[in-house]
C-alpha cells in the first residue's frame, strides 16, 4: 500500500482522463489556448507522476491562432488498444474534434485527423469486445430545447483505418435526473455484460458532478443509477474546502482495484486561482455500480492505493523548482507558451540565459506574446528571477506575470529610464484595465537584478533585489481577481516571464535563473 495526497496533480490540471496499460498508468489533461497542449504524465502508483512529454507538440498539430483564452483544447481522452495510444479531443478554436496516435505516450504523436461529422465537444473512444470501435460523443440540443445546457449524448461507429464516422449516429443519453444541465464528458466501459457510461454533470462551477448510466446494448437503452450522482460535493456548502468536483474517469488495475481520477478546485475565501486540478479516489463495485470512497462518500485529503509505491526521477509537483537557464539544453515539458509561439523568440544561450526575443505584442492581445511560464500549484509560493540589467534598453518591458488570462493578470515590468537608473513597475489588469499599483527608481544598477514574486493566497507583494539591497516594491495586493469566480474561463493562473518592446527588435531579455518555491501560508 501506498498512500496518495490529494490533489494528485496539483494546480491547473483540469479535465483528467486515464489508462492503465499493464503496470504503468498514463494520465492526459485539458490545455485550451496554452502550447505544447495536453501535458501527458506517468506512473506506476497513482501517487507520484512525472511529464514524459506533450501530445501536441508541434505547430501543425495545434492551430491555436486568435483563440480565446479559454477556447482551444477541451476533455482529452486517452485509450490504448493493440500496442497503440489515441488520444480523442476538441479544439475549439479550430477544427473541432480530432484523434492523434502514437506508439510511445512519450511521443511522437502523429498529426490530427479531424473527424467529419462529430459535432460537440468532448468525445471520447470504446473498443469493443468484438473489434468494433465506436465514437461517443456530447452534443447541444438544439431544436425544442427547453433551457441552456440541455444536450445528448451520442454513439457512432469510428473506422479507426480511415479515421472515419460510418455508420449512424444514436442519441442515447441525456443526464441523469429531469433538466439536467450539461451533461458531457461521457467515457464508456464494459463490466460484467454491461456497458457503463460515465459521466459529468450539472456543468464545471458549483454544482458538478459524476454520474452513471448502464446498457446491456451499447445503444441502449441506458439504466439511470438511482444513487446518481455517484459523486458531488455541491450539497457540502459553499465554505467546503473542495468544491466543483466532477468529469471523472476510471482504471482498473491488474489486481482489480478501481480508482477514479476526476477534477475539483480548491478555493481560498470563495475564490480560485489555482484553477481545477487533478485529485483521486478509491472505487469499490456493489450491486452492479460502482461506489466511490465507500463510507465516506466524498473526496479525501488521503488516498489508500494498493499498489506498491514508485518514485520518478521528477515528479509533477514539488515544492521548489529551480531553473539555471544557462546550464539547461532545453526547457521541461512542465513550461508553456500562449496560443502558437513563435519559438525563435525564445532561446538558451549555453553559460548564459534564456533569451526571450522582444515583441510588440502586449499580453492583453489575443496573439501569442513573448511569454514563457509553468502553473502555479501553490496556494502560496515565490517566484525569483534574475535578469541581466543590459540587455533592457529603453522602450522595452521584462519581468514576471502571474497570470490568468489575457484579460486579467498581475505583472511587474522592468524598463530602463536614464543609462544608470532603472524603473521596476507593478500592474494590476482586471477586465482589459491596467492599473498602476507601485513603481520603484532603482539608482544603483548591477549587472544583474533579481524580481520577486510572493503570493500568499489571495495577497501578492513584489521586491527587487539590486546588489546586496533588497526593496520592498508592493506589499498586500488584492488579486482575487485573478481568480474563476472573477475572470471566469476554465484556466487556472500561470507564473512566468515576458518581454514586450515599443518597435520591433531582435534584441531580447536575458533571464538568467527562475525559481519557483512553495511557502508557508499566514
Amino acid at each position: 500500500m501506498t498512500t496518495a495526497k490529494n490533489p494528485i496533480i496539483a494546480g491547473f490540471y483540469p479535465d483528467p482522463s486515464i489508462c492503465g496499460v499493464g503496470e504503468d498508468y498514463y494520465l492526459v489533461n485539458s490545455t485550451f489556448s496554452y502550447f505544447p497542449g495536453i501535458p501527458i504524465m506517468h506512473s506506476k502508483d497513482l501517487v507520484h507522476w512525472e511529464q514524459i512529454g506533450n501530445v501536441l507538440d508541434r505547430p501543425s498539430q495545434l492551430p491555436l491562432e486568435k483563440g480565446q483564452h479559454s477556447q482551444g483544447i477541451f476533455a482529452p481522452a486517452i485509450r490504448y488498444h493493440e500496442g497503440v495510444f489515441y488520444v480523442i479531443c476538441t479544439n475549439e478554436t479550430s477544427g473541432g474534434n480530432f484523434i492523434v496516435t502514437a506508439e510511445d505516450p512519450a511521443g511522437p504523436w502523429s498529426e490530427p485527423s479531424y473527424l467529419e461529422g462529430a459535432d460537440g465537444i468532448d468525445p471520447t473512444i470504446f473498443f469493443d469486445e468484438d473489434g468494433k470501435v465506436y465514437y461517443i460523443g456530447t452534443h447541444p440540443i438544439v431544436e425544442g430545447r427547453q433551457y441552456d445546457g440541455e444536450c445528448h449524448i451520442w454513439i457512432q461507429e469510428l473506422d479507426l483505418t480511415n479515421k472515419k464516422l460510418v455508420g449512424e449516429p444514436k442519441d442515447v443519453w441525456s443526464g441523469s435526473m429531469r433538466f439536467v444541465h450539461w451533461p458531457e464528458g461521457p467515457h464508456l466501459y464494459r463490466r460484467d455484460g454491461y456497458y457503463y457510461m460515465l459521466l459529468a454533470e450539472g456543468g464545471t462551477e458549483r454544482n458538478h458532478s459524476v454520474t452513471m448510466c448502464r446498457s446491456r446494448s451499447i445503444w441502449g437503452p441506458y439504466e439511470n443509477h438511482f444513487c446518481n450522482p455517484i459523486l458531488t460535493h455541491r450539497h457540502l456548502g459553499k465554505d467546503y474546502p473542495v468544491q466543483c468536483v466532477g468529469h471523472g474517469d476510471l482504471v482498473e488495475t491488474p489486481s482489480g482495484d478501481w480508482y477514479m481520477v476526476m477534477l475539483a478546485m480548491r478555493p481560498i475565501d470563495g475564490y480560485t486561482t489555482l484553477g481545477r486540478e487533478t485529485f483521486l479516489a478509491r472505487v469499490v463495485w456493489e450491486n452492479g455500480w460502482p461506489v466511490v470512497n465507500p463510507g465516506v462518500g466524498r473526496l479525501t485529503e488521503e488516498v489508500e492505493v494498493n499498489l506498491k509505491e514508485w518514485k520518478p526521477e521528477r515528479q509533477a509537483t514539488v515544492d521548489k523548482r529551480a531553473y539555471h537557464f544557462g546550464e539547461m539544453d532545453r526547457l521541461g515539458y512542465e513550461f508553456v507558451y500562449l496560443r502558437n509561439p513563435e519559438q525563435n523568440r525564445y532561446r538558451l544561450c549555453p553559460g548564459k540565459g534564456l533569451k526571450l526575443q522582444y515583441s510588440t505584442y502586449t499580453l492583453m492581445e489575443n496573439t501569442s506574446p513573448t511569454f514563457v511560464g509553468i502553473r502555479q500549484q501553490h496556494h502560496c509560493f515565490r517566484a525569483d528571477t534574475v535578469v541581466y540589467a543590459d540587455s533592457i534598453s529603453r522602450g522595452q518591458e521584462t519581468g514576471i506575470v502571474l497570470l490568468q488570462s489575457n484579460a486579467y493578470y498581475l505583472r511587474t515590468a522592468l524598463t530602463r529610464g536614464t543609462d544608470e537608473e532603472m524603473i521596476l513597475s507593478v500592474y494590476l489588469c482586471q477586465d482589459l484595465e491596467e492599473k498602476l499599483i507601485a513603481e520603484q527608481v532603482l539608482a544603483d544598477v548591477r549587472e544583474e537584478l533579481t524580481i520577486s514574486l510572493e503570493v500568499r493566497g489571495l495577497a501578492a507583494g513584489v521586491k527587487v533585489t539590486c546588489g546586496k539591497t533588497e526593496t520592498d516594491v508592493a506589499q498586500e495586493i488584492a488579486i482575487h481577481s485573478l481568480s474563476t469566480e472573477i475572470a471566469g474561463g476554465f484556466v487556472g493562473c500561470t507564473v512566468g516571464m515576458y518581454a514586450i518592446s515599443a518597435e520591433e527588435t531582435e534584441k531580447g531579455a536575458i533571464y538568467k535563473d527562475f525559481i519557483y518555491q512553495t511557502t508557508k501560508c499566514c
